[in-house]
């Protein structure tokens, strides 16, 4: 192993322990766009998601494959009955000038931009390129996210990646985002409903980040919560493969259900070394699964069995979250969870009834740089927008400062229950957050 290898090993390992602490001591708000790392689930389902492809070039080293990566990786998919994710890039070839970075370091294939599959050969991979490519994901049942279609940073992030350029900007995020979406609908027919920013950089700009780019586009985030391995380059290609499944193989050992409701991160490319150590450890991954009476599915499929990442299949308000979230309101906070039992407040119902709709005025706000909205509260609010709109629909009263910290009561709930069947009754106070998600699936 490299040293540069071990410094980015390191940094990364420190990058999560600082994120796990800001995460601690970070509010976490009501969102329309939810953060999906897992979910609760008691059956054996898993979903395999692959980053920065498709890939026309073939596996390195070749071995006994034939084809291009992606489709290496379809036939061994679908060799165990396993539809995966496939979180692609539209193309590379626009992130000129630049310049080829150094083997084994986080620059390998670039120093400004990522390149994909590698320097100088953007040609060979993304959706623009590798049209049969898609058409053959689709024909399979595997599903497309969008891992934006040029792959340049939302914004900066200096450990690892100090030299790369970055958007900074909402509308050019949004932009590029659509940009994927568009060639997928107009040239496939498939509307791609995730993402997952490149390299899980969030901050755009103050206040707007990667889920504000996400809503405009109605997705949710992508996410991973187990790490297939691969990416990073190790002493020799075998300790390579062997990393994609020895971690797999001891958490199936020490706790069969550990992977229940897992999403697994795979790359759909080169790791730094210029190997794809996936093309050989894919099939033992997915044996080791299969042993295990696992099937793997699309993150979708995971979502539609299990939305939540605390709420699972005969857990009390279950039915009443999942319900809402199919019909478009906004049940759970942005970390995936609903927290059944936590007291709902008037600002989480005000985003849980107009979350999405009130996203684009949000970021309309903040990028004209307007003050507080009448309610008082300050234009970045997390639920400022929503606050407005449920004002305009008369679910909040108008006059004086909106608290939205304040308790739900009964006269909240019989507000929103008149403005969305045209009926005044009588609401019961709800304390909780579960409690008032199964009034609501009732009235709205």
């Amino acid at each position: 192993m490299s040293v540069m290898t071990k410094c980015i090993g390191v940094a990364k390992k420190v990058k999560h322990r600082f994120d796990a602490q800001i995460k601690a001591n970070t509010p976490v708000y009501v969102s329309p766009v939810r953060r999906v790392e897992r979910v609760k689930t008691g059956e054996r389902v898993v979903a395999m998601t692959f980053d920065d492809g498709p890939c026309r070039m073939p596996p390195n080293p070749v071995g006994s494959h034939e084809k291009g990566l992606t489709m290496t990786l379809v036939d061994i998919l679908e060799k165990y009955g396993a539809r995966g994710t496939f979180d692609v890039v539209g193309s590379t070839a626009g992130n000129y000038p630049d310049e080829a970075g150094k083997e084994g370091t986080a620059a390998w294939g670039g120093v400004r931009y990522d390149h994909y599959p590698d320097f100088g050969h953007d040609a060979e991979g993304g959706a623009q390129a590798c049209r049969e490519e898609i058409d053959r994901l689709l024909k399979g049942g595997h599903e497309i996210t969008s891992h934006t279609y040029a792959h340049v940073l939302y914004g900066p992030k200096n450990v690892v990646y100090g030299k790369r350029k970055y958007l900074g900007d909402i509308e050019k995020a949004a932009a590029d985002l659509e940009k994927l979406h568009a060639l997928l609908k107009e040239r496939h027919g498939y509307t791609i409903r995730l993402s997952r920013p490149p390299h899980y950089v969030d901050k755009i700009s103050p206040g707007l980040s990667s889920y504000d780019a996400m809503a405009l586009l109605g997705y949710q985030y992508m996410a991973a919560s187990f790490d297939g391995a691969g990416w990073l380059p190790l002493a020799s290609y075998e300790a390579e493969v062997e990393a994609t499944w020895k971690p797999l193989e001891r958490a199936l050992a020490e706790d069969p259900d550990s992977l229940c409701g897992q999403i697994i991160f795979q790359k759909d490319g080169f790791n730094m070394a210029r190997r794809t150590p996936i093309a050989d450890g894919l099939e033992i991954q997915l044996k080791l699964l299969a042993d295990r009476g696992y099937k793997v599915v699309t993150v979708s499929e995971l979502m539609e069995r299990s939305p939540f990442a605390d709420l699972g299949a005969g857990d009390d308000a279950f039915e009443a979250a999942r319900d809402l979230a199919a019909r478009g309101f906004c049940p759970a906070y942005r970390d995936n969870t609903v927290r059944p039992d936590k007291p709902m407040t008037a600002g989480e119902l005000a985003e849980t009834v107009f979350g999405w709709p009130a996203a684009k005025k949000r970021v309309e706000r903040i990028v004209r740089k307007e003050g507080s909205w009448p309610s008082g509260l300050p234009a970045d609010h997390p639920y400022g927008a929503a606050v407005e709109l449920a004002m305009e629909k008369k679910c909040v009263l108008p006059g004086g400062r909106f608290d939205p910290s304040a308790p739900v009561t009964g006269d909240d709930l019989q507000r929103y229950c008149e403005a969305f069947t045209g009926k005044a009754r009588p609401m019961p106070p709800a304390s909780t957050r579960g409690e008032v998600l199964k009034l609501l699936a009732q009235i709205l």
